[in-house]
């Protein structure tokens, strides 16, 4: 199973010392409690190996389509905004947690805003909580990816860079463990996703511009 880079102390600091608690039990006799302590974080290893799976995906093509930059399912659509709609997804953490871009385009900016680790369900959490603002222009306009910390999601991991040329679905980051991911599309773009849909990043559609 392909992982991401940053789950290999996840999955591999827990394994060894799991591995080596129940071997060690076995050898010298230890209290039982050693092994279930060994056998505890085996079982934390095999979820983080889950948790930070890289699963190959078969990219949706098209003209003029935004993707999902997540996997999740959608909380909030907002088209209220006089600049831009909004799409918010809830990342749980049995989702993949790798986001994608949603559509063609250049880096323009990465910013890292610290804050607060409300929960992701919390109205307020997409202003307040610790996040990455990824913002992508190209030829359908300028889209904002947000990558937003949770409760338990404490970072957010950013893999591109101002200037960096995407491709539609490519991979530009993660969030370690339970997240929102808000996204921010122009106007001309048909939304094509509602309230408790459930996403998967690069697959699902969220809006198309006319034509598209």
């Amino acid at each position: 199973m392909k992982i991401a880079k940053e789950g290999f102390p996840f999955v591999l600091i827990p394994f060894a010392l799991g591995a080596a608690l129940v071997v060690l039990q076995g050898w010298f006799g230890w209290p039982w409690g050693a092994a279930a302590a060994g056998v505890a974080l085996l079982l934390a290893a095999l979820f983080c190996l889950f948790f930070f799976r890289d699963p190959e995906v078969r990219l949706t093509q098209g003209v003029g389509l935004a993707l999902s930059p997540c996997n999740g399912t959608v909380m909030e659509v907002d088209e209220s905004g006089a600049e831009a709609n909004v799409v918010r997804v809830f990342l749980s953490i049995f989702n993949v947690h790798l986001q994608r871009s949603p559509v063609a385009g250049t880096v323009r900016a990465v910013e890292h805003r610290k804050g607060r680790f409300l929960m992701a369900m919390n109205p307020g959490a997409h202003l307040v909580n610790e996040q990455n603002v990824i913002t992508i222009e190209g030829p359908q306009g300028v889209f904002v990816v947000k990558q937003i910390a949770g409760f338990l999601a404490r970072r957010c991991v950013s893999w591109v860079a101002a200037g960096d040329a995407l491709a539609a679905g490519e991979k530009i980051g993660l969030i370690k463990f339970s997240s929102q991911v808000d996204v921010f599309l122009p106007k001309d773009v048909e939304i094509r996703v509602k309230k408790g849909d459930k996403v998967v990043s690069g697959v699902s559609v969220f809006g198309a511009t006319v034509g598209g």
